[in-house]
């Protein structure tokens, strides 16, 4: 582009946006529109989260209401814009440069937000008659207080914005959710966001899809240096280097629960191991869009599925769950890391979650709500197990028994039935029947080579936990 310099500062000419939602430069598209950017060789509508200097990529206007980007009259102002691809996931949303924005394609500004203040909820005439002694209204809400419990879930993944939007400071916030876990009024407005780009884990490089809230001096890095057998991070290669060469763990710091060929099972307490299980949070974070654990680990116990080879056991994936669950929650959180997956792995996590409830002598089910990955991946697995047993069973069978046998909820043995399209009403009561695309379907995969849980290479007994152990202040 010809210009010097952002419109609206001292640099250059001003340039507003056209009445008709076109634009004719990139220096004229705002924080918050909706433009056309090509994307893998198809042209889709994106919205505009933060713009940069690609010269200076320090140089981020992170809101609309940051001061604009300021360039140098000598030499002209090239832009990236980070955005977020309409009706497309989160983990798709990347960093782009002008030349790909489609100026010839119309422009959707974000309209302009009316400043008037929130007056709040008003006292009934009830509450205005009741008075204390000291003359101030009881049962009427302060405007701007949030009206939320005292006590509030750490790994609980819906949130309600009830402060002003007048008082939201993303600074506070970013900073809340690096020293106090998840307990954060506002999670969508700060990770909209990734600030990480580009994980190195030993012979791997991912790239990471959600927000995660590492430390800020290491955030905006250009690669952010994992070691795969602590979990520790690193900004730069030579603090990386000199950690592997003192670092002595050579597999996950808990106990060998599992092994049969190459694959391990390891139990971590959240309580004893603080500092690997809240590096394992942040990596997952990485990962896992509704994710807010961090911070408060006690309460969990994580089992670590791991690769073994001559250099020790490299993690795959993990689980978590509640050390004592009032719903039976069986799996808190589920990840299987991005170079092992579409690999079964995500399938044995499962799998190997519901062999402790059978160990247990307990029915499970994962916490609500899943992310999409893990819905499609439960809803699989329960299907496939439904019909495996089905098939195997020679008689009548309830859906209690079903339970008893797969350790599965009532619940999520419906939700599989009715996803397979199975539950029939016949002569007055409703039965099972399975259909031959579904029967197929599942020849298909029993002849496919999977991995699977050995139960007998389980060396696991269930933990009981006193009442001290359980105090977790």
């Amino acid at each position: 582009m010809g210009g010097g310099s952002r419109p609206g500062t001292p640099g250059g000419p001003k340039a507003e946006p056209s009445p008709a939602g076109t634009v004719s430069e990139a220096s004229e598209l705002k924080i918050g529109a909706k433009a056309f950017f090509e994307k893998d060789g198809e042209i889709r509508q994106a919205e505009i989260l933060s713009i940069r200097d690609m010269a200076r990529r320090q140089n981020i206007q992170r809101s609309a209401e940051d001061k604009p980007i300021e360039g140098d009259e000598d030499s002209p102002l090239e832009y990236e814009f980070y955005v977020h691809y309409v009706e497309f996931n989160k983990r798709l949303d990347e960093w782009v440069p002008q030349a790909r924005a489609r100026l010839d394609k119309p422009v959707l500004f974000p309209k302009k937000k009316n400043k008037a203040p929130h007056a709040g909820p008003q006292p009934s005439a009830r509450d205005k008659r009741r008075k204390t002694n000291a003359g101030t209204a009881i049962g009427t809400a302060t405007p701007g207080t949030p009206q939320t419990p005292d006590a509030t879930r750490h790994d609980d993944a819906v949130y309600t914005a009830t402060t002003a939007a007048d008082s939201f400071s993303k600074e506070k916030e970013i900073e809340k959710l690096r020293t106090s876990g998840s307990m954060t009024q506002s999670t969508s407005e700060i990770a909209r966001m990734k600030n990480l780009n580009v994980i190195e884990m030993g012979q791997f490089q991912v790239e990471p899809w959600y927000f995660s809230p590492y430390p800020i001096e290491y955030s905006y890095t250009p690669v952010l240096y994992v070691c795969e057998f602590c979990l520790c991070y690193y900004d730069n290669r030579t603090q990386y280097t000199r950690h592997r060469g003192k670092c002595a763990l050579q597999h996950p710091p808990g106990n060998e629960i599992y092994r049969k060929d190459d694959i391990s099972f390891f139990e971590i307490d959240g309580r004893r191991q603080k500092t690997y299980c809240r590096n394992l949070c942040l990596l997952s974070k990485c990962f896992l869009d509704h994710k807010t654990l961090y911070y408060y680990v006690d309460p969990f116990l994580f089992y670590i599925m791991a690769k073994r080879d001559d250099r020790g056991c490299h993690i795959i994936g993990y689980f978590s769950k509640e050390k004592e669950s009032a719903e039976n929650y069986n799996l808190a959180c589920i990840l299987t890391l991005p170079q092992y997956q579409r690999m079964g792995f995500g399938r044995v996590l499962i799998q190997f979650s519901y062999e402790l409830s059978k160990a247990e002598g307990k029915v499970g089910s994962p916490e609500k709500p899943l992310s999409d990955l893990g819905l499609l991946s439960y809803r699989t697995y329960w299907s496939e197990v439904v019909v495996e047993h089905l098939i195997g069973f020679d008689g009548e069978i309830s859906i209690d028994g079903l339970s008893r046998l797969t350790s599965f909820t009532t619940q999520d043995i419906m939700h599989a039935l009715f996803n397979l399209d199975a539950v029939r009403y016949y002569h007055g009561q409703h039965c099972i029947v399975l259909s031959e695309r579904v029967i197929d379907a599942y020849e298909r995969f029993r002849n496919k080579k999977h991995r699977k849980i050995d139960p007998s290479c389980l060396k696991w007994s269930p933990k009981v936990f006193s009442q001290a152990e359980l105090r977790y202040l």
